[in-house]
């Protein structure tokens, strides 16, 4: 047995012994503290949009973290799938204090709300990802996979992959010029579904070949 494969396995084994839960409780954490520096006063000139850009931030960390997590497995062999359904929602939470910073502290009237939807395109297409992430959020538990089904609900949250690259080009649009990170964020998702998808059709070729 190679070391690296001994690392691998002793690594793995550690983390089969580390739960889910800290995941939401740091997030619930951090959400805390970066509101309690704003309300004192402490994010700088313009808090409102400090917090905004971190709970942004934070939702494509996690989002990134969890599209990464079956590629480490099948790549480098590190199992962190037990952690996938906490970074998803956790993901979700922030792009719900994202929203909440930008409707409540930010634009602060319903009707701007709205109109800011239509009329801002980069807005729209942040709108248009959350709508995506909303069922997944709702279905990310053991009940609704018994009651959907393992297939249907494999393919429900498909529309993360979507959902992902909208997140992305929102997080380019929104930025002034080409800025190299929010378009690092982009390439990094747009890789990360595109090694999936052509995995996947490199195991239907074959079974093709197989079944020949």
């Amino acid at each position: 047995m190679s070391v690296v494969t001994t690392a691998r396995e002793t690594l793995n084994q550690m983390l089969r012994r580390v739960p889910a839960w800290p995941i939401y409780v740091a997030s619930l954490g951090y959400a805390a503290w970066m509101l309690w520096l704003g309300v004192q006063n402490r994010l700088g000139a313009d808090p409102v949009k400090v917090l905004e850009h971190e709970m942004g931030q934070m939702a494509l960390y996690l989002l990134v973290a969890g599209l990464a997590v079956t590629p480490l497995r099948k790549i480098a062999g590190v199992n962190l799938l037990k952690f996938r359904r906490a970074l998803g929602l956790a993901c979700f939470f922030f792009v719900v204090c994202h929203l909440l910073v930008w409707a409540v502290l930010d634009v602060q009237r319903i009707g701007e709300v709205w109109a800011d939807i239509v009329k801002r395109p980069y807005i729209t297409v942040g709108m248009a990802a959350f709508g995506l992430l909303i069922p997944l959020a709702m279905t990310s538990n053991n009940l609704s996979i018994r009651k959907m089904g393992a297939a249907a609900w494999g393919r429900l949250h498909r529309l993360v992959y979507p959902a992902a690259i909208l997140g992305g080009v929102h997080y380019v649009m929104l930025v002034k010029g080409w800025q190299v990170r929010p378009l690092v964020f982009l390439g990094v998702i747009a890789g990360l579904i595109a090694w999936r998808f052509l995995v996947k059709r490199k195991k239907a070729a074959s079974r093709v070949q197989t079944a020949a």
